[in-house]
């Protein structure tokens, strides 16, 4: 019974460290301008694979992550620099996009399908859902249980496992179904949105290398 309430209780704690990083519920309003022309069959599936993709780099990054920085030679900072650099270089294309590419976009649907499923790796599902912060948690989740027995140390890699689980189950939800809330506010309302969420893209990302940036010069 206490084994049990342990894996419950780290699996509970795994989910709300991932939580306040990954922010699906206010990265789902982040991403939507990407995923505003699909229909909501199309937005249901690229949901979908967002959501798959984040677990497979959270579940990569929880057991060989840090074998993997290690053997590359690279710093959790780095990561953060180049990924901040990247988003903010997505949000500003979102803030000033140009008259052919936006009349292009709206008449012809399939042509967006297309570009939409070239992003649903990168950089919808990373690094802007799951980026340096979700790989950071994860690895400091992992490291803590290294120091327990071996089976203690399975039993615990598969609690975070769960909250893993729950964390792109939750991704899929807000993903998919944003729509039905921006709906409610108007057309002007989703472009206002649509706006707002292009500023905070290139906010997150200038957020991000900054972090990076002040890790790397305290590490040197």
């Amino acid at each position: 019974m206490e084994t049990v309430f342990s894996f419950l209780e780290l699996a509970f704690l795994g989910f709300v460290a991932l939580f306040p990083v990954v922010n699906p519920v206010g990265t789902a309003f982040v991403l939507d301008p990407f995923l505003h022309k699909l229909t909501n069959a199309e937005r249901k599936i690229a949901a979908g694979k967002i959501a798959f993709y984040c677990f497979l780099i959270c579940t990569v990054a929880l057991l060989v992550g840090s074998w993997l920085f290690k053997l590359f030679g690279i710093s959790l900072p780095v990561v953060q620099i180049a990924g901040g650099i990247l988003i903010c270089r997505t949000g500003w294309q979102l803030l000033s996009p140009n008259d052919e590419s936006r009349s292009s976009a709206e008449t012809s649907t399939p042509s967006q399908h297309h570009d939409v499923e070239d992003i649903l790796f990168y950089p919808l599902a990373f690094p802007m859902t799951t980026g340096a912060g979700t790989i950071s948690v994860l690895l400091t989740l992992s490291a803590h249980t290294s120091e327990e027995a071996l089976l203690s140390h399975l039993l615990n890699l598969s609690a975070i496992f769960l909250a893993i689980v729950v964390m792109s189950i939750l991704i899929y939800i807000c993903y998919a179904f944003t729509p039905a809330v921006l709906g409610k506010l108007g057309a002007r309302g989703e472009q206002i949105v649509n706006r707002l969420s292009a500023f905070l893209v290139f906010c997150v990302g200038l957020q991000i290398a900054a972090t990076g940036l002040k890790h790397l010069l305290k590490d040197m």
